[in-house]
Formats: C-alpha cells, structure tokens, sequence
C-alpha cells in the first residue's frame, strides 16, 4: 500500500489524521480554510495559520472508478473508487480519498455503482491514520 509523503506545512494534517481528527489549515488573520496546507493564506498573504478540526462530513464532488493498468499496489483491488469529497463545514476544501465499507477496509468494500456526485460521506481513519469515506446512507 501507498504511503502519503509528508513534508513540514502537511506534517501536522497527518499527525492530527493519526489521532482520528480531520483538520484543515486556516489563516489565522483572515480565517480563510486552506488546503493543500502551504506557508501563505493565497487570500490575504499572511504568513498566520492555525489547525481547525472540521467535523468530517461532506459529499462527493467528483469521482473515477480506475481499471488497469494500475500500480501494483492496487492491481487487485480494481475496479475501485477514488473520490474528491468537499467538506461540509469548508466547502472550498476537497480531500481525495475512497470510499469503503468500514475503517481500513479495501478499496473495492463498497459496489461501484453506490457511488455517486453528492452522495453523501463522512470520514473514517484506517490504524495508520489514512483518511476514508463511508457512505451516510449505506
């Protein structure tokens, strides 16, 4: 399995993902949300951030169910879904993802044809930290 490459403006997003909260960068001036994090608020250029905790809802803006040929890692788990999910509570945010059945679950635990723009989903962390999407309605 892929493992997410972490750099200093992301670190803290994954440090929070492995305590099970989502969190998204936000200017501290301004309060605009941001994401991916970066050292400047694109809106107002400050240089002020802070980590607020969304509550992990929101719906599927777009999606693409890949065939192969894939990478190896995830050869065996296709056809599957990878998902774009605007938050809720920060709609200008969107966080790539899939969507599965449970917490850690493969990335085809859910049929294909239940996924769906707008559908709606809510996050769920496997053991290591890595964000997922369950359906609201399963």
């Amino acid at each position: 399995m892929l493992t997410p490459v972490t750099d200093a403006d992301g670190a803290p997003f994954w440090g929070y993902a492995r305590q099970g909260e989502l969190r998204v960068q936000a200017c501290a001036d301004c309060g605009e949300p941001r994401f991916p994090p970066r050292p400047c608020c694109p809106h107002c250029q400050s240089f002020a951030a802070e980590w607020r905790r969304t509550e992990g809802h929101g719906r599927i803006w777009s999606y693409v169910l890949p065939h192969p040929p894939l990478l190896p890692d995830y050869a065996e788990q296709a056809p599957y879904n990878v998902v774009v999910v605007e938050l809720a509570d920060a709609p200008r945010i969107r966080l790539v993802g899939n969507v599965v059945a449970e917490a850690g679950a493969r990335l085809d635990s859910v049929a294909p044809e239940r996924i769906r723009i707008g559908a709606r989903v809510r996050v769920v962390f496997t053991d290591d930290g890595l964000p997922q999407w369950v359906l609201e309605r399963p």
